[in-house]
């Protein structure tokens, strides 16, 4: 039995029942590819869920305010598939009348859509043989294979996508693409994988030279970079406060916040009215107070961020306050989302 019957094999005996394996439905299908990167499925489905209810189609989507659509992405993180989303629908819509295209080149020209959810897509839905090679494809044929060449350097790139064609099922691709990336997920695990009952365990390269937990091989680019956020909470007799909305191509592009004074270290009381101060945006300061004595550290992928939460009393009403009970209805950052929940006047 070859590599990839085993795989099929595999998984029609174990795979999950998850809402998008039973469509072909190019837009249902797009929208759970989109949701999985960066994403565990356990944590990425109530978000499918909650946005095919408030957006059943692709018109739907593409006719949304962009604030709606962040509202409900938020806490999925990395928030500029989001925003893509809402463009490719878009695009759907406009040059596609809303029919999404049926070819590996076109669904590529998509934006925010990449080798892996043009190649998904393809397969899945239009039934084209064209291999996924995803995190958990990558682990698979790199122990399988005994393959060192690092998966995310142009060689590897390049190297693993011919290997995932190579091997790959041609007359069940719809299946075959989906098992062995299911298989990557559950039997050949990142930590613990189960190779003692494995159907390929006779003959993994990486099991027999003992390498399974060296492979696959990654280039550690990643250099984290230390910021320190200083968040802003005003508040007035009337219990309004301040938000702001993220402008440029920074981290959480568009999404709200409150008033942010970034610094290169942390700082204490003292530092945060030196800088208020010499920073003539913010409001006269009636008390001071520190939400958290320790820093909270979020971190994300290339940057940590350190971050203390003011809570800044002012005299008389704050010029375009916002009422805290209307907070909730702002896409916020997480982080930010997490100190709402908490906070008390």
């Amino acid at each position: 039995m070859s590599f990839s019957q085993k795989i099929l094999e595999w998984y029609r005996e174990h795979k999950r029942e998850l809402p998008w394996r039973a469509t072909t439905d190019p837009y249902k299908i797009w929208l759970s590819e989109i949701m999985l990167q960066q994403t565990r499925v356990a944590q990425g489905m109530p978000y499918y869920h909650k946005f095919l209810d408030a957006f059943p189609t692709v018109y739907d989507l593409a006719k949304a305010e962009e604030e709606k659509v962040l509202k409900l992405w938020q806490g999925l993180g990395y928030y500029s598939r989001a925003r893509n989303l809402h463009a490719t629908a878009k695009m759907v819509v406009d040059r596609y009348n809303g029919n999404f295209p049926n070819t590996y080149k076109e669904l590529r020209s998509l934006k925010g859509v990449g080798d892996y959810t043009a190649s998904a897509i393809a397969s899945i839905c239009f039934d084209i043989p064209e291999p996924v090679v995803d995190g958990n494809v990558y682990r698979v044929l790199s122990r399988y294979f005994g393959v060192d060449i690092p998966i995310n350097s142009p060689k590897g790139i390049g190297y693993f996508k011919e290997l995932a064609r190579d091997v790959m099922d041609k007359n069940d691709i719809r299946d075959y693409n989906q098992g062995i990336m299911e298989f990557g997920a559950i039997q050949c695990a990142p930590k613990k994988p189960y190779c003692l009952l494995c159907p390929l365990n006779e003959s993994c390269v990486a099991l027999k030279e003992n390498k399974v937990h060296s492979l696959p091989v990654k280039l550690n680019k990643t250099k984290i970079k230390h910021r320190f956020f200083n968040y802003l909470v005003f508040w007035d007799e009337k219990r309004n406060t301040l938000l702001e909305q993220r402008k440029g191509k920074g981290i959480w592009q568009n999404l709200y916040q409150f008033p942010l004074l970034e610094t290169d270290e942390t700082i204490d009381s003292k530092g945060l009215v030196k800088s208020i101060e010499e920073n003539n945006r913010f409001p006269s300061i009636k008390t001071i107070h520190l939400h958290n004595e320790t820093p909270v550290v979020h971190k994300l992928s290339h940057q940590h961020l350190h971050t203390k939460f003011w809570v800044l009393e002012v005299s008389g009403s704050l010029e375009e306050g916002i009422p805290w009970e209307k907070i909730h209805d702002f896409p916020v950052p997480v982080l930010i989302a997490d100190f709402i929940k908490t906070f008390k006047f």
